[in-house]
């Protein structure tokens, strides 16, 4: 049986569907049906199209389909393009910012056959909503996220169906994301929250924890000098000469305090 899909971070009513063809309008149609809330922009000639593919929950547009990119960044957190990649490439690169604040986009091809995140697969939800819409409308899901890929521990994805919240820098998340794909040795350290977080990580894991973690139940257990990096659920704060040890190399996870 396949793993269920993992929630979106954000409401249907976050969501964009663009299509700039016949075509891909009908495709787009069964997109919206699917996530009731979505809106469908296309460009105002296909206003017939719009209708009869989402009755009431389009919006037609003049100009440039570049022209809208500013204005869907603005106001969705996901954006699902029926476009070829390059051509979105092209459209969104003028605007990226970082992946703490993009959104999620994800491309389809106008047969339908794949559903590629193109952008903050992690944060910004593009492979969580790449799989909705390939499960919606039979489309190949297209990973390229290592850790996705192999089935791995996606450190900013850690916990979060459980509400629990992350501090680190965006220097200790490439490192840390880093040494836990590259096999590096790692510590995880849990004392507190659910235990149950792998079954329901991500996308999903139904295999062991990888075996580069090693698994602590407290901080003072590990010397931090032995690992590439350190995986923290605590509601503690460091003390000041533990936090200096780990400086550079640790994720703190924060569950709710009553969870």
């Amino acid at each position: 049986m396949s793993p269920a899909l993992p929630a979106l971070p954000f409401g249907p009513e976050r969501i964009a569907v663009v299509s700039i063809t016949r075509h891909g309008i009908a495709l787009a149609g069964r997109i919206v049906a699917a996530l009731p809330g979505a809106t469908l922009f296309v460009p105002e000639k296909f206003a017939a199209e719009a209708e009869a593919a989402a009755p009431g929950a389009w919006q037609g547009y003049a100009g440039k389909t570049g022209e809208q990119i500013p204005i869907l960044f603005s106001r969705y957190d996901g954006i699902v393009a029926i476009i070829s990649l390059g051509a979105m490439v092209r459209l969104v690169a003028p605007h990226l910012q970082n992946k703490e604040s993009d959104p999620g986009v994800v491309v389809l091809d106008e047969a339908g056959l794949f559903s590629i995140p193109m952008l903050s697969g992690h944060l910004g939800g593009g492979n969580a909503l790449a799989g909705h819409v390939a499960a919606a409308i039979g489309a190949t899901q297209v990973l390229t996220t290592a850790s996705d890929a192999r089935q791995t521990l996606a450190v900013d994805l850690l916990g979060r169906e459980l509400g629990w919240t992350f501090e680190a820098s965006h220097d200790e998340l490439v490192r840390t994301s880093a040494a836990v794909v590259n096999d590096d040795p790692v510590a995880l350290v849990q004392e507190a929250g659910s235990p149950d977080w792998w079954p329901r990580h991500a996308n999903g894991r139904t295999g062991p924890l990888p075996a580069n973690l090693r698994r602590f139940a407290r901080i003072e257990d590990l010397r931090p000098e032995d690992f590439a990096a350190v995986l923290w659920i605590t509601h503690r704060q460091p003390e000041p000469e533990l936090a200096a040890r780990l400086a550079g190399k640790r994720v703190i996870y924060r569950p709710p305090v009553d969870a």
